[in-house]
């Protein structure tokens, strides 16, 4: 057998997209029936968030991929950025930026390995049907290891990683750090009516006065799906995207461009629906959320309103892409990070997993003795967050 060579790769572009996607869609050893690839880590969404200028060095993001290759065929490969900051992560390491200068250390740049500015479990290195998942893994993280020793980089950090590959890079002496998010999972509701079954009395009432609320203004929520998404309103999206963005000023993270959504029309449009919130034609929305989706699972990512409405935010963000979820019968909705309120509304705390290696040994000893007792308190958090939700005593929501 032809011998493995690693190869550094400073766009998507240099990896060829149908190898690429083989890795994805064929994952060895971590198969498991009924989960679909997520389109975050599919060639075309990473390559897109580079060339529409989204993701990219002068934005603090540069491509810096590593594959594994036999000859001129694609092995595996590990989607990395080097970082000269920590926005559009979610996973908050100040304090860690912050050690590291008390021990008079640079933590900047870090290598990052994620989809870029998308929070969503599923990171993992890719790899070919038929290869040693473990045995490559290994491989990958010496190589990473001497890239970030040649290059004084102090820390590599894989985020909200695939709980499944995350027991093979853990083996290979990767730090866990343990963070949590809000899910929402489908036991296999009839409608959103069952849905809201689940609920105690009091909280049935408030989202059906939530959802009420929206209606008497003369609003409803369509959504427009894939092939159904008319011309032209991405672009509409973008400046929703983007006029939410600046009403946050300068903690805004407005991070892709307008390029970004035009070329999801295009690229990207199998995977997306829209959540038109509008007084009668759905191509005139006065607000909207993006969602994207696998067939098997909901994120949501991105909304605006050019209209200031009590509970506009929950329909359009939550409510009515439950209500779709539940109708394409998929079986979990991520609906982005932070936000307390979405406990109210069903989700669920769930525990992150970001997996991390630190080049320095008195930095790395620090933080190896801390992680134990936060991750510790973080499920601590989990905990105490589910037990206050507002079900009913007879129903047990679904984890992970």
């Amino acid at each position: 057998m032809a011998e493995l060579q690693a190869r550094w790769h400073q766009a998507t572009a240099e990896l060829p997209n149908d190898q690429w996607q083989a890795l994805l869609t064929e994952p060895g050893q971590l198969a498991r029936e009924g989960v679909v690839a997520s389109p975050f880590y599919g060639w075309n969404w990473l390559h897109q968030l580079e060339v529409s200028g989204s993701i990219v060095p002068r934005q603090g993001w540069q491509p810096c991929h590593l594959g594994l290759w036999r000859g001129e065929q694609l092995v595996a490969v590990a989607p990395l950025y080097l970082k000269g900051h920590s926005y559009g992560e979610f996973v908050f390491d100040q304090a860690f930026a912050q050690l590291a200068d008390q021990l008079g250390l640079r933590y900047y740049p870090k290598l990052v390995g994620m989809s870029p500015v998308s929070p969503v479990e599923g990171y993992r290195f890719l790899f070919a049907a038929g290869e040693d998942a473990a045995r490559l893994t290994v491989l990958m993280l010496e190589r990473i290891d001497d890239f970030c020793r040649q290059n004084s980089i102090l820390s590599c950090n894989f985020l909200y990683v695939d709980p499944h590959w995350r027991s093979l890079a853990e083996a290979a002496g990767c730090a866990v750090w343990l963070n949590h998010q809000s899910q929402w999972r489908n036991p296999g509701f009839g409608d959103f009516e069952a849905y809201l079954a689940s609920f105690n009395a009091n909280q049935r009432r408030n989202i059906r006065r939530e959802r009420r609320s929206v209606a008497e203004a003369g609003i409803t929520v369509t959504p427009l799906a894939g092939e159904a998404i008319p011309s032209g309103l991405l672009e509409q999206m973008h400046h929703f995207y983007a006029q939410h963005c600046r009403r946050w000023g300068a903690w805004g993270s407005k991070y892709l461009s307008e390029e970004f959504f035009r070329a999801a029309a295009v690229e990207l449009r199998e995977h997306l629906v829209l959540f038109s919130a509008h007084r009668g034609d759905p191509q005139s929305p006065l607000a909207m959320s993006l969602c994207v989706h696998n067939g098997e699972a909901l994120w949501g990512r991105y909304w605006g309103s050019d209209i200031d409405l009590e509970n506009l935010h929950f329909e359009v963000c939550y409510y009515a892409p439950i209500a779709w979820a539940i109708a394409q019968g998929l079986t979990r909705f991520d609906p982005g990070a932070g936000g307390s309120h979405k406990r109210r509304r069903g989700f669920v705390a769930e525990p992150r997993a970001s997996l991390h290696r630190w080049s320095d040994p008195r930095f790395a000893a620090i933080l190896g003795q801390w992680l134990p007792g936060a991750n510790r308190q973080v499920l601590a958090e989990i905990t105490a967050i589910n037990d206050e939700l507002p079900f009913t005593a007879a129903y047990d929501p679904p984890h992970a």
